[in-house]
């Protein structure tokens, strides 16, 4: 439904996003996950058509965003992080201009507010003025606006932002629902956000895909990032766990007069080796009081790739001056010939 093909922004000299890759089925959640000023934000304004890519495309259902935007636009519901509200207008009216855009008449149109009221916890605030609103109820308006034409393909940008924990968790609970009827690309930086909600992940440092994939598929691909973690009073226990085979390093470690803290590290990740630790230590005298296995987790694999990132563009961005380094989210405003195109 969503297929980015050497999408490519330049401003002047300024790599904003460099040759993204990627396609999103249909009825999937991808969360689209990078650090402040990764390129998330200008990726999703070429996807959505508010910004021109400088070389590649993208498609929404098969139709070309630039070429086509007409029938690509009809196919999505956006909300951007800041969502663009007509303050004055109260929330009903707003649903309803929104829905004369999209060609809603009548009674389709008003039942499709009713849908999109009840969807975001809108009844209480309906026939206020959107500038009376919280911040957090100004996002849920900006989310059932997205809504209300029933898109096959939603794009949030940061949709959580300002909200409270209750409203968080029911936003969670909305894209959830909303999840197989429709494909859903998640912008964020906020990890719990993705791994509670998406079903695979993008990572984006510096304008450039650093991985993608499910959780699990991304965790198999840390090479080396799999540990054990062993409590034991046996005294010999480094020294027979040193000698297994697949077993790379042991790092053994004094608790107390009795204790040791014991960490292993595997010379491959995808064998389990917690059952030949276990037969290594079961020597009928000595205790084993914890053996779990540690595998990386999204914040452990989301550090390394924006470590990664930092190093490997260092030396190309040092030969070029900033010619590399992407321009921080939400910059195409400034940039040469686009004033104004911030959302």
């Amino acid at each position: 439904m969503i297929v980015a093909q050497n999408l490519t922004k330049r401003f002047g000299r300024i790599v904003a996003v460099d040759g993204m890759e990627f396609d999103i089925p249909r009825g999937h959640v991808v969360g689209f996950l990078g650090p402040n000023g990764a390129g998330k934000s200008t990726t999703i304004r070429m996807i959505t058509g508010f910004l021109p890519p400088t070389a590649g495309r993208a498609m929404v259902g098969g139709h070309d965003v630039v070429r086509q935007w007409r029938q690509a636009r009809r196919l999505i519901g956006y909300l951007p992080e800041s969502a663009p509200l007509y303050t004055e207008m109260r929330v009903r009216d707003y649903l309803a201009f929104r829905g004369r855009l999209f060609g809603m008449r009548g009674t389709a149109r008003r039942s499709a507010i009713d849908r999109v009221v009840g969807h975001c916890k809108l009844a209480e605030v309906r026939r206020r003025p959107i500038g009376q609103l919280s911040k957090g109820f100004r996002q849920r308006v900006g989310l059932a606006a997205a809504l209300l034409h029933d898109p096959p393909v939603l794009i949030l940008d940061e949709p959580t932002v300002g909200l409270d924990p209750a409203q968080i968790r029911e936003v969670r609970a909305l894209i959830r629902e909303l999840a197989g009827s429709h494909t859903i690309l998640l912008s964020t930086h906020i990890l719990p956000e993705v791994e509670l909600t998406c079903d695979r992940v993008v990572l984006i440092a510096r304008g450039r895909i650093r991985g993608q994939g499910t959780i699990k598929e991304l965790q198999q691909s840390a090479a080396g990032a799999t540990q054990y973690v062993v409590e034991t009073d046996a005294p010999r226990a480094e020294a027979a766990l040193t000698a297994l085979p697949m077993v790379q390093r042991v790092d053994a470690r004094r608790l107390d007069s009795r204790w040791y803290r014991i960490t292993i590290t595997p010379r491959a990740d995808d064998i389990d080796l917690r059952e030949q630790i276990s037969r290594s230590l079961a020597d009928g005298q000595s205790v084993t009081r914890e053996l779990h296995r540690l595998t990386p987790s999204l914040e452990h694999l989301f550090v390394k790739m924006v470590a990664d990132a930092e190093t490997a563009d260092a030396p190309a961005a040092a030969r070029n001056g900033s010619a590399l380094r992407p321009a921080p989210e939400g910059a195409d405003a400034g940039a040469p010939g686009q004033e104004g195109t911030t959302p």
